[in-house]
């Protein structure tokens, strides 16, 4: 029966041909029956098992008074226990048979001599869920051949495309620095005055000189722009394009700390990743009218489903369509709404789209900001000619009303302010949900400082008021975690990803980073904020980002289903355990099981079982 034991799933998938042979000359079955301990805590296992039928559990010694037996994991069939118990010496839990068990049995020797001689072997039960994702996806990719996005989204700054910066000093005339350009083949220079760099492009020269009729002698540090937007050589290439994407800029400058290290240009960061984006983006930023940008709108759908099939993480694809979409509903608003406006509100994006974790085109969620001096009689009718547009660009109508279509999310700032301390101040769920929608808002078009000042407001607002936090974070409890009784995935009509998963995450760490003051909306950025400040360790944030980024990822294939009509769009947050691959279905537990545990982290801080 050996022959019948499955090599192609992690970790066995990472074995080399001859030590899968070996494996599978070594392998034996063994029968328990029900209620039967097959390890027993504080004691080593004899081999690694690999359930063939029936089911285990696994039992902590110290909980066993507890009203669920001390039963913290199910394992069933497929399901791999027993290794750590062999990497540690002896095993923490007691793993005992729910039914008649049969198992494939892998000896100690075989399984340690495995782990000794194969690294990556080993590196599976070693690393976190972080590490582990890393290492499945990037052998997923290699086994899927073609062009693996991986390498791209992987790629640093300071080690793909990055050019040798052209910096001269303040004082050099304007003639002078273009023939330094010119001989350098340079479409723009640095300029570097009381200790900043500032920057200066073709464009800026014959502006300069033409239209601004600047003498050849005049210093060229005058026609500097120095507010630059730069990355370090260590960030994500693919960062690079999501900046100068949402930007609308050529190229950014490059640091390694504090020290000028180079530039990078659009142009080569698209000549390195071949995709349709920079062609959206393109659309996007010539459209002269809301028909072209229309067009533009219609190709984000395909643009995701084949970064995803090439393999592109899902937070860079996240990241990639946040500043797509922005830019998209940005111009919109700015075609629509006169221009003499455009100083005196601030649209805001909310919910995934502020915080830039939506993939698919998701309901409008949107807000208006007016100054406490504009008189705008006609601005119901813009923001309902807005809000259809974007209905037509197929961003779906908010079934809450949480767009500004609606005159209860278009008002004053200083009507904004009071609005939010009411919410704070009350113990209300429908007051508090809009709160949470509003923490989460993003300016894109407009007057930012209208946003910046509200949101300042009430982060002074709730300094100490720590019985606001308690009902703030309280929503994390309404959705039980799609795990059984025993550990195990729930099967029945499908696991709503959403509610039992990616809510409590993004709502607990919404809660963090408000308490915290960060201003970030994207749950990854605010994760990150909240390691600096020694709210969360590294290694539990980084499983929590990627507990986040199996459960989107399994998300995104069902709404890609849902959209190309191959399942029902009112399951477009379910996913059935039954129909996951073992790999799937593995990580996805995992990812549950860190949701578990970060709700228990959040009930204790905030004292939520009260």
């Amino acid at each position: 029966m050996s022959n019948e034991f499955d090599l192609t799933h992690p970790p066995f998938d990472l074995l080399t041909n001859d030590e899968q042979k070996h494996l599978l000359t070594c392998i034996d079955i063994g029968y328990f029956s029900n209620n039967q301990i097959v390890i027993e805590a504080g004691q080593s296992s004899d081999y690694v098992f690999v359930i063939l039928k029936g089911a285990i559990a696994e039992i902590d010694p110290k909980l066993q008074d507890n009203a669920d037996g001390g039963v913290i994991r199910e394992y069933a069939h497929e399901d791999l226990f027993g290794a750590i118990s062999i990497i540690n010496g002896s095993s923490r839990y007691t793993f005992r048979t729910l039914e008649e068990t049969i198992s494939w049995l892998i000896p100690k020797a075989v399984f340690e001599a495995l782990m000794n001689d194969n690294p990556a072997f080993a590196a599976y039960f070693k690393n976190s869920l972080a590490e582990k994702y890393r290492m499945i996806e990037s052998r997923r990719n290699q086994q899927q051949g073609g062009s693996d996005m991986s390498a791209f989204t992987l790629a640093k700054v300071g080690n793909s495309v990055m050019r040798e910066a052209v910096v001269l000093a303040s004082g050099v005339s304007i003639l002078e620095a273009t023939r330094t350009m010119r001989e350098q083949h340079a479409d723009c220079l640095l300029v570097y005055k009381d200790e900043r760099y500032g920057m200066v492009t073709r464009t800026d020269l014959l502006e300069g000189i033409v239209l601004n009729n600047q003498a050849l002698t005049t210093d060229v540090s005058e026609l500097a722009s120095y507010n630059l937007f730069t990355v370090q050589t260590e960030d994500f290439l693919f960062n690079a394009l999501v900046l100068m994407t949402r930007h609308k800029i050529q190229r950014v400058v490059v640091f390694n700390g504090s020290e000028l290290a180079g530039l990078v240009e659009l142009t080569d960061v698209l000549s390195f990743f071949s995709s349709q984006s920079h062609v959206i983006g393109l659309q996007i930023e010539r459209a002269t009218s809301l028909e072209e940008l229309a067009r533009a709108a219609e190709g984000t759908t395909t643009l995701v489903s084949g970064l995803v099939s090439q393999g592109v993480k899902i937070r860079f694809a996240m990241d990639l369509l946040a500043a797509l979409n922005s830019r998209i509903i940005a111009k919109a608003f700015e075609y629509i709404v006169p221009a003499e406006y455009h100083d005196k509100v601030c649209l805001l994006v909310m919910g995934s789209e502020g915080r830039g974790e939506q993939i698919l085109k998701t309901d409008q969620d949107n807000a208006l900001i007016l100054a406490d001096d504009l008189v705008w009689p006609d601005c119901q009718k813009y923001m309902d000619k807005f809000t259809l547009t974007l209905l037509d660009f197929g961003y779906p109508l908010c079934k809450g009303k949480i767009m500004v279509s609606n005159p209860d999310w278009v008002m004053t700032e200083s009507n904004w302010k009071k609005r939010l301390k009411k919410w704070s101040s009350s113990v209300d769920g429908v007051g508090l949900m809009n709160l949470s929608i509003c923490i989460d808002g993003l300016p894109i078009a407009g007057n930012y400082a209208l946003f910046h000042r509200i949101r300042d407001n009430l982060h002074t607002e709730l300094v100490g008021n720590d019985i606001f936090y308690s009902y703030f974070a309280m929503p994390i409890r309404n959705f039980s975690t799609p795990l059984t009784f025993f550990g195990g995935l729930k099967h029945g009509d499908g696991i709503d990803i959403k509610k039992g998963g990616i809510f409590p995450i993004v709502h607990g760490v919404r809660t963090l980073a408000l308490h915290n003051k960060i201003k970030a909306t994207n749950t990854f950025v605010r994760l990150e904020k909240l390691v600096k400040l020694n709210v969360l360790k590294q290694s539990f944030a980084n499983n929590l980002a990627e507990a986040l980024s199996v459960m989107s990822q399994l998300r995104l294939q069902q709404q890609l289903k849902a959209a190309e009509g191959q399942a029902d769009a009112d399951e477009a947050n379910l996913v059935s355990a039954v129909e996951l691959n073992k790999l799937d279905r593995d990580l996805l537990r995992e990812a549950l099981h860190l949701v578990k545990e970060f709700k228990a982290v959040m009930t204790h801080r905030y004292h939520l079982e009260r």
